[in-house]
């Protein structure tokens, strides 16, 4: 590790944030890991609390130094900048750990939206919690729950699962594990593959399914488009895509209740080779009705034979 890479000894001297072109001295901060949401895009999608946070924390932490550097200068934070990534994280969270362990404040960010989705930061927070530290969440820009409002979809559940497999069979074989889930799902995806995976979503959960694409999240390009996975499959099968991407696709239609007269007449068939109760069990698993429900309509189908 580079004396780059090292957390400061001492904490910087000048704890201040640029606000409104003034400079605003940082409170201290209570020994802590804390948590903080960065913008997705748009540099000004940051909280004064997580502005405050940076330019307070004795450590901090993130992806990439020069990512993050980049917002620093932006808000005049003098506060330098430690890497912990996937690479480090072991090295980097011990040196981390020790901060913690000295009493020090510690401020981690991702490159981009609220660290430990999807990054390596929740290795540092489980660790963290287990020694006893205070872990402070400073909620702010989320891509997920940005793309959910956005794409018109319903919201009372969702579901956020991360990156799909890159291979294929794997990417099918999750999508057939989530097909039944009763919620809106959300993905990352890579855009030189929302290709694929519209074309295997629309063969594996249902073409007719709505789903929005949301790409360059509060970004100048930002787009959302919206379809059914199938309209949206040919659409992107071949079709250039550049830019973080966030797929959405909406729940599970319901399925439509049987028709009553169907129902006896499938009851009157399976009762013409089976048992009552065997024949009442089977249309259960053919209808999805209630098995009492339907033992009891065979009885009563019989009773009026």
């Amino acid at each position: 590790m580079t004396d780059h890479d090292k957390p400061a000894a001492e904490a910087p001297s000048a704890k201040r944030y640029r606000l409104n072109d003034t400079l605003v001295p940082a409170r201290p901060l209570e020994p802590a890991l804390y948590l903080v949401a960065t913008p997705i895009g748009n540099l000004s999608d940051i909280t004064l609390r997580a502005l405050e946070t940076l330019a307070g924390a004795d450590v901090l932490a993130c992806e990439d130094t020069r990512v993050t550097r980049v917002l620093l200068d932006r808000y005049g934070i003098e506060n330098r900048p430690y890497s912990y990534h996937e690479y480090n994280a072991d090295e980097a969270g011990a040196r981390l750990l020790a901060a913690l362990d000295a009493g020090k404040s510690v401020a981690l960010v991702s490159d981009a939206g609220t660290p430990l989705v999807s990054d390596p930061g929740y290795r540092l927070g489980q660790l963290a919690i287990e020694a006893g530290h205070r872990v402070v969440p400073i909620p702010g820009a989320s891509a997920p729950l940005a793309a959910l409002v956005g794409s018109g979809l319903p919201n009372e559940a969702f579901l956020f699962a991360g990156f799909l497999p890159t291979k294929d069979k794997a990417r099918r074989d999750r999508l057939k594990e989530l097909a039944k889930v009763p919620a809106t799902l959300i993905f990352f995806e890579s855009p030189h593959r929302i290709g694929d995976t519209l074309t295997a979503a629309a063969e594996e959960l249902d073409a007719s399914r709505p789903a929005a694409v949301c790409r360059e999240l509060t970004k100048t390009f930002e787009e959302f488009r919206r379809g059914t996975l199938g309209d949206l499959a040919e659409i992107y099968a071949d079709k250039a895509v550049k830019g973080e991407v966030v797929l959405v696709i909406g729940p599970p239609m319901a399925d439509a209740a049987p028709d009553a007269a169907d129902v006896d007449s499938l009851l009157a068939e399976l009762a013409g080779t089976m048992p009552t109760a065997k024949a009442a069990t089977e249309a259960a698993k053919l209808t999805g009705l209630p098995r009492k429900d339907l033992y009891q309509r065979l009885l009563e189908l019989k009773g009026a034979a």
